[in-house]
């Protein structure tokens, strides 16, 4: 025990005190960083590595070592001489909110690492944890405001729960936000709407990309430019959004486009223009019973006498339509378990649109576009074979084309 009187009079020996006691508390703040906490990481590493990896990323050990110090001059600050009552009494408060403040922070850590233990779970983006860790820290925080403010006025904490009871309507109204978060978090959750790595498309709110975040408040996508775009929660459910997951989990991507063919090049095929269609290796089984098909019921026809106008004869449009659906059936990059089909639509002043619709074995956007670019590559090189033109509006080549064939010979 230290002798303070030999020191001087009352003033410097408190002086001295307060010095020495804030040694002191520097002095056991460096032994519990340098010491035991490095000391404390080395045997958990021994133990658990990832554990303690992210025990010293969210700096739990470090958070509570500051209630050290704290703690110190908490218990020393009445052993200081000749302070004035008064003093010794802020500074313990001062010293026991540091304290009630470095736990809360070192629990909030913990909760972070139970978060990223969470994450590393095979299921973890199909319910996280994030917005439910948030909301204990929110109540966490605010029962340390309480316990801070109760500190202060010297009051116990019950008794000034039992005086918000009349603030109740103000903390709804404060945390009016948070609520509709929370709710819109749990039924996101519970009904499986949106997960981290799911393709979301929201146009109202600019969102068009990937969730890298879900939290309480806010759900965080980074879009194909590679912006970011921060959406409430609570807009998830009050509002509509596409969720792009089940054509990841069904495994292909639809393809739905048409070409649109110039009307007045449909007509009819001649007996040789079947027979040169046969070197089409697809369209062999489907010209012979085609064929057959039409061969018996104009036969019927012939036998009642009706007039030939009346057969019935293969179409270029029709042959072309089955081939594109055979090479579709035979693509090796589509997915032959997804519907398949090739449609006429209603005629536009723009022509037939012919419709492909079917499915890429890929889900990968640049893939996806490739296979797609590779098919109407084809089918737009293919059709002049079938004597099919693509419509076209004129362009100025065109005009240039038309007028110089009526131009008069010189």
């Amino acid at each position: 025990m230290i002798d303070f009187a030999l020191i001087g009079p009352p003033w410097l020996q408190a002086v001295a005190g307060v010095l020495l006691l804030l040694l002191v508390a520097t002095i056991a703040n460096w032994v519990t960083r340098r010491v035991l906490i490095r000391g404390l990481q080395k045997v958990t590493r021994l133990v658990a590595e990832d554990t303690a990896e992210l025990l010293i990323e969210h700096r739990v050990a470090d958070r509570l070592a500051n209630a050290v110090p704290a703690l110190v001059v908490l218990f020393g600050i009445v052993l200081v001489p000749h302070l004035h009552d008064s003093f010794v009494v802020v500074v313990q408060r001062l010293a026991q909110v540091m304290v009630v403040v470095a736990f809360v922070r070192a629990v909030s850590a913990a909760l972070d690492v139970a978060n990223a233990f969470y994450q590393k779970r095979p299921h973890a983006n199909d319910k996280p944890i994030k917005g439910y860790l948030q909301l204990i820290k929110i109540v966490l925080y605010l029962v340390v405001g309480l316990v801070v403010v109760g500190i202060f006025l010297d009051r116990d904490i019950f008794t000034l729960l039992a005086g918000l009871g009349a603030m109740a309507a103000v903390l709804l109204l404060i945390f009016q936000s948070t609520i509709l978060s929370l709710v819109a978090s749990v039924q996101v959750s519970s009904y499986d709407m949106v997960r981290v790595g799911d393709w979301i498309e929201m146009p109202d709110l600019n969102a068009d990309g990937d969730v890298i975040d879900i939290s309480l408040h806010t759900v965080t996508v980074q879009n194909w430019d590679k912006t970011i775009t921060t959406i409430p929660t609570s807009r998830l459910v009050t509002d509509t959004f596409r969720n792009w997951r089940g054509m990841t989990e069904a495994g292909g991507r639809r393809i739905k486009r048409p070409l649109y063919l110039d009307q007045t090049s449909v007509r009819f095929l001649q007996d040789d223009e079947c027979k040169t269609m046969r070197r089409f290796y697809l369209l062999g089984d489907y010209l012979d019973k085609k064929l057959e098909e039409i061969e018996a019921f104009n036969h019927t026809l012939a036998a009642r006498g009706a007039e030939p106008v009346n057969m019935r004869r293969v179409t270029n449009l029709g042959t072309f339509r089955a081939y594109v659906q055979l090479y579709l059936r035979n693509h090796p990059q589509l997915n032959q378990g997804l519907t398949q089909l090739v449609r006429q639509l209603d005629p536009t002043p723009e022509g037939i649109p012919l419709e492909i619709y079917c499915f890429t074995a890929t889900t990968a956007w640049a893939d996806y576009e490739g296979v797609q670019s590779d098919i109407f590559d084809h089918l737009l090189a293919i059709l002049p074979e079938f004597g099919l033109r693509v419509f076209q509006n004129p362009s100025g080549a065109d005009w240039r084309a038309g007028l110089s064939d009526q131009r008069p010979p010189e």
